[in-house]
């Protein structure tokens, strides 16, 4: 049976639950509500499992905060032997529209501490990443306020439309595959 680790990247704490940097954290419990299962505190993160279409899919929330993600990636990689093409980071992006998905196979770590740490653990950044748009609409120097900030009303009514999509992108992955999922998904 083929397992996939889905890893979406945020901070813990109830003050950073409702932030932009935390879209991973958002998506992951959609997935987890959708297909009924919860998560339990782990070694380093919050893990939950389940099967679909013949698949295994290990959905972790690491509780290394955001910077020190790829401890908690490496550790849960070599625990479920996952390779690293059935691994995917879901994060925020703020070089992409509000909302907007994008799926890569590879790719930088476009000044994103949590997927600069991941590379550095991990010694590439030819890994699959599913990139959450939380737009660029801040002031000159305000960078880590904003991804910090909550989201605004119309993005919080648009997240009931997003996050359901979202949740699509993380199965499609793991049974459609990469390439079949960036022709689906990208831009949407």
């Amino acid at each position: 049976m083929k397992k996939f680790l889905i890893v979406g990247l945020g901070n813990i704490g109830d003050k950073y639950l409702e932030t932009r940097h935390n879209i991973g954290f958002k998506i992951l419990d959609e997935v987890a509500e959708e297909h009924k299962v919860s998560f339990e505190t782990d070694k380093l993160g919050d893990v939950a499992t389940f099967r679909f279409k013949g698949r295994t899919f290990i959905l972790l929330k690491p509780n290394t905060f955001m910077n020190l993600s790829g401890k908690a990636v490496k550790y849960w990689m070599q625990k479920e032997k996952i390779a690293v093409d059935n691994l995917l980071i879901v994060t925020d992006d703020l070089n992409i529209d509000f909302g907007t998905i994008r799926v890569k196979a590879k790719g930088s770590d476009g000044g994103h501490n949590g997927l600069k740490d991941i590379q550095e653990k991990l010694g590439t950044n030819k890994y699959p990443r599913f990139r959450f748009g939380v737009s660029a609409n801040y002031a000159k120097g305000r960078q880590v306020d904003y991804v910090l900030g909550e989201w605004n009303k119309e993005e919080t009514s648009q997240l009931i439309e997003r996050l359901p999509l979202s949740a699509k992108v993380i199965t499609s992955f793991g049974t459609a595959g990469l390439a079949n999922t960036m022709n689906t998904y990208n831009g949407k």
